[in-house]
């Protein structure tokens, strides 16, 4: 066992525990073990890692979140002792094998996750296995329910709605119009989003430009109680926390196994106590999911969980196949669905006929509106300024302040990617749309991102501007603009698409 003073580090690796090398070599550790480090009363479990100069004899370098956990401060003694080798390793290999888990063995897994005493290199493997092998819906309504249970859950006096979109589509704003029209009616829909994970913005970046996202659950009910909704970030309401561990591993991987796409957005519903659920599945081409066939087998999927776990679920396969707008990135998106909700006949159609779609279904669904009626109950609200008042009412609720479209302001550097020949848009990328906006720096840099001055099937002349890319830094929108030049995600061809001559 070793004793140290503690030393905090401004660094965001989670579990790491710097000590000097010489003390390393004194000991009976050695690098990348698992250790226990402890304060009074409280345990946290980190890998070990040295270093020649960051750290001084006698000291343990440990990065804020570990010390929060701890409740130490700089100077402080620790002690630090092996660690137990995880029993839920044993789970993950057999899931590497392609093999079935019990229940207890995936409930051990995700408790060893939330518990810290899972490496990221071990998550990883338990990610990576799942989406190579896959899991049946035995084995994911046990991920789910745990997921769950290791996080708070909200209890609610009534019933509670709620709309999640699967993602994989730029400018998918749909939230910022469809929570207002469904809560004017009295329904009521606490909508809790992620931030970006592989997108320009999550819903709850965009919500940012214009409020508090970061509620309490006490403040979310009081938000509710008042205005029938409420658009904020579920990540500071400690809902499934695994579900938040094997993001960050999702994230560097770039894969989304199916099993965690349904316990993902499973999980974080149970917990916060919904009890009828919209899934939507945007499908076509740049999506996540490609086709009918697939968004269905999908659906299928979702209603069947949802069915074990007692939430009412309906899910609605809507296009994909190119941006939702014109606008994304935080900021411009703020401003579009504002636009939206001032004046819809001013913004674009592809926003306006999926949110009233949408919201039309939760009004069936909630009773408010006759079968078949929904989607014509939710233009009349959105037209006759009812969500456009919900909405600032939402947002004033949550500690902002009314505003109009016109005063978000954005990137004040910008760049017009400009169309090299004449002809017709033949496709826009969604993945080089996004890449191209996150390059500008969406969504840390929330006035950064991309408006399209076109849409698929739209005629366009040589030297017409296809889009503009918007930066608050001038060296991210110079390496944004050189980066459209190599992907050029918005296709322009003539009418001639191919000549074929004879043999």
């Amino acid at each position: 066992m070793l004793f140290l003073k503690v030393r905090v580090l401004d660094i965001d690796l989670e579990n790491l525990v710097l000590i000097n090398s010489e003390d390393l070599k004194n000991s009976q550790y050695f690098p990348q073990d698992r250790v226990v480090v402890k304060f009074k009363d409280k345990e946290v479990i980190g890998v070990l890692y040295s270093s020649t100069s960051l750290i001084s004899r006698g000291e343990v370098g440990l990065p804020k979140k570990l010390v929060k956990e701890l409740n130490v401060k700089e100077g402080d003694v620790v002690t630090i002792r092996h660690a137990d080798r995880p029993r839920s390793l044993a789970y993950i290999r057999k899931k590497m094998d392609g093999n079935k888990l019990k229940k207890e063995e995936i409930f051990a897994i995700i408790d060893e996750m939330v518990d810290g005493k899972l490496t990221n290199i071990e998550i990883s493997a338990f990610v990576t296995s799942l989406y190579i092998n896959g899991m049946d819906m035995d084995e994911i309504e046990a991920m789910t329910i745990r997921m769950a249970e290791t996080g708070k859950m909200v209890d609610w006096e009534t019933q509670i709605f709620d709309v999640h979109s699967i993602g994989g589509v730029p400018g998918n704003k749909y939230a910022l119009l469809v929570v207002p029209i469904v809560a004017s009616t009295g329904l009521k829909i606490p909508k809790t989003s992620s931030r970006a994970i592989t997108s320009a913005a999550g819903t709850a970046d965009v919500v940012e430009v214009l409020t508090r996202v970061d509620l309490t659950i006490e403040e979310i009910k009081r938000v509710v109680k008042e205005t029938n909704g409420c658009m904020v970030w579920g990540g500071s309401l400690e809902l499934a926390p695994a579900d938040d561990i094997t993001i960050n591993v999702e994230r560097p991987l770039g894969i989304d196994p199916k099993p965690l796409l349904l316990s993902s957005v499973m999980a974080k519903k149970l917990a916060m106590g919904v009890n009828k659920l919209l899934i939507d599945i945007p499908t076509g081409y740049g999506a996540k999911v490609k086709s009918i066939k697939e968004a269905s087998s999908l659906a299928r999927n979702f209603i069947e969980l949802s069915e074990r776990l007692k939430i009412v679920t309906e899910c609605a396969i809507t296009y994909g196949g190119q941006p939702i707008g014109r606008a994304i990135g935080p900021a411009l998106e703020a401003k579009e669905a504002l636009l939206a909700l001032e004046d819809y006949k001013q913004a674009p159609t592809s926003l306006v006929e999926k949110s009233i779609s949408l919201a039309g279904i939760l009004l069936e669904m909630g009773g408010v509106a006759l079968p078949g009626e929904g989607k014509y109950m939710a233009e009349d609200i959105l037209a006759k300024g009812k969500a456009h008042d919900k909405f600032m009412e939402i947002i004033v609720a949550q500690g902002g302040k009314e505003v109009s479209s016109e005063e978000i302001e954005i990137g004040k550097y910008y760049a017009d990617i400009r169309s090299p020949i004449d002809g017709y848009v033949t496709r826009i990328s969604n993945s080089g749309i996004t890449r191209l906006a996150k390059e500008a720096g969406a969504p840390n840099d929330k006035k950064a991102g991309v408006y399209l001055n076109v849409k698929v099937g739209n005629k366009v002349e040589k030297g017409d501007v296809l889009y503009t890319i918007y930066s608050d830094s001038e060296e991210r929108l110079k390496s944004a603009a050189k980066l459209a030049r190599i992907l050029y995600p918005v296709k322009v061809e003539g009418m001639l698409l191919q000549k074929i001559s004879r043999f």
